[in-house]
């Protein structure tokens, strides 16, 4: 018997044949047919096992087209799905293991070794021949459209990472609400380099395109220029890269004649996008566009008209069909047209819980609404922006100067690549405004050009008072700039 948490069986059984997985590095390709052989596979191995509902499977490995079989048997199963950040300390997978405590670790070769120093739990590869199942429906299971499916642990930017749990509404309502939003169909193909231990590697366009039967075409490690080729060989029509990734790509000899005929949008995430960038695709004729999400809600909120992206550059656009969105000041009123505040999300996409944290959980809710953190606003047009990070927001001199706004002004320098403000302590000022970039090039004029061109834009309240040259900003492990690091950093220059 089909249940709503094995809908990958149903969409099998309506296109067998057609490609969902394509492995970009060894060209290996799985039919929805061979998807759910491999799933049955993991299925069977998790019952041989006597798993029962609600225990953690912990993967630990690179991108691979094998982690959706997983994905789904844990599923189909009711056990949690938990994918970790391969690049993490010891100490730091240790406190999670503890966290989540599970009953069996997946890795891959590359991570054998720091896989067998947990002797305290079962390990497999993800590679190992499992035995062929005697069934190919999945069995049924006392499940809950409420019950979890995948816990997604927060990079830890700011404290101990938390165990997002996602229920199987909150990943199929993702799903569905991306599908009918977006226009997605099962022409739809996808290449994703974003980590799959981020819900941006699973929930943005992966789980979605699969759903309405297109193909998902896995990469590892990303280069930029195979990337860029990859979209074309494989007939792409819509793909995730957060902006660190566009600006690599930006800078390859083989963007400068390429063209993509497939591509319908380039979409970018993870971290607000500069403007430039905007600029440099739309010179070139290709259209690009930004979303919003974050492991707590979707990731998918929004949507924006490739066309409309062009007029309301940096808009995320307008709430999708199954959410709701509403902008909350501090005295916890609806904001004004264009005035900041905090955005909050309802919706069936919207996380459970904290794993093993109920404080934590019940601090991130209103009423049944998602204190998402982050600022926003809305235009006359009723289109969103993302501004910051509520925690990031600097007050200087008693003024609120939002970072993003700062450092879209620093990179309209021909000389700067990429820019990050931050708040430091300050004696004066509360906090002093204080700006990192890394240059193509640097001259004794620099940085006075750079403050010249500042407060040609920003009031003097929000010119940076302090600016740090760098070779390079430092990153998370999905891409974003980390701005924990440089405020150590800026303590220590």
């Amino acid at each position: 018997m089909y249940t709503e948490q094995a809908w990958i069986y149903k969409r099998a059984a309506l296109s067998p044949t057609k490609i969902a997985l394509i492995d970009s590095g060894t060209d290996e390709q799985w039919s929805y047919q061979m998807l759910t052989e491999h799933i049955s596979k993991w299925i069977h191995y998790f019952q041989q096992k006597n798993y029962q509902k609600g225990d953690r499977v912990v993967v630990i490995s690179q991108n691979r087209i094998e982690l959706f079989a997983i994905i789904f048997a844990c599923g189909v199963t009711g056990l949690l799905y938990v994918p970790l950040n391969f690049r993490l300390s010891k100490v730091e997978l240790t406190y999670i293991l503890e966290d989540c405590q599970p009953v069996l670790i997946i890795h891959d070769e590359a991570h054998q070794v720091l896989c067998e120093s947990f002797i305290h739990v079962e390990r497999l590869l993800v590679t190992t021949k499992l035995e062929s199942a005697s069934f190919f429906y999945p069995p049924e299971t006392n499940w809950s459209p409420s019950d979890g499916w995948i816990i997604i642990y927060t990079g830890g930017t700011t404290g101990k990472p938390k165990g997002v749990e996602l229920s199987f509404d909150a990943v199929n309502w993702n799903a569905i609400n991306t599908i009918t939003s977006w226009g997605l169909s099962d022409t739809d193909c996808t290449l994703n380099y974003m980590p799959m231990f981020h819900t941006g590697g699973l929930n943005a366009l992966c789980i979605p395109i699969l759903m309405c039967g297109g193909t998902v075409v896995v990469g590892s490690r990303f280069h930029a220029e195979e990337a860029l080729k990859a979209l074309n060989t494989y007939k792409t029509t819509l793909s995730l890269f957060v902006p660190t990734m566009y600006q690599a790509m930006l800078d390859t000899t083989y963007i400068k004649t390429a063209t993509f005929p497939t591509v319908k949008v380039f979409l970018s995430g993870g971290a607000p996008c500069p403007h430039t960038i905007y600029k440099q695709f739309e010179d070139k004729g290709i259209l690009f566009k930004e979303g919003y999400g974050l492991t707590e809600a979707g990731p998918n909120n929004f949507f924006i008209d490739p066309q409309d992206a062009r007029i309301k550059r940096g808009s995320v656009g307008k709430c999708m069909l199954f959410n709701e969105v509403k902008i909350v000041n501090e005295n916890g009123k609806l904001c004004r047209t264009n005035e900041v505040g905090e955005l909050y999300i309802l919706g069936k996409h919207v996380f459970t819980k904290y794993w093993n944290n109920e404080e934590e959980t019940n601090r991130s809710f209103v009423d049944g609404w998602l204190k998402t953190g982050d600022l926003a606003k809305v235009d006359e047009d009723g289109y969103y922006y993302i501004v910051g990070r509520k925690k990031e927001m600097i007050i200087s001199g008693g003024e609120n100067v939002y970072p993003q706004e700062v450092e879209q002004c620093l990179v309209l320098h021909p000389n700067v690549r990429e820019a990050a403000v931050i708040g430091v302590t300050d004696e004066k000022w509360g906090e002093c405004v204080t700006a990192f970039v890394s240059c193509l090039a640097v001259n004794d004029s620099f940085e006075k050009e750079l403050l010249q061109s500042c407060k040609q834009v920003l009031g003097s309240y929000k010119v940076p008072k302090k600016i740090y040259i760098l070779d390079e900003l430092p990153r998370t492990d999905v891409g974003k700039i980390d701005k924990k690091r440089l405020q150590e950093l800026a303590v220590k220059i």
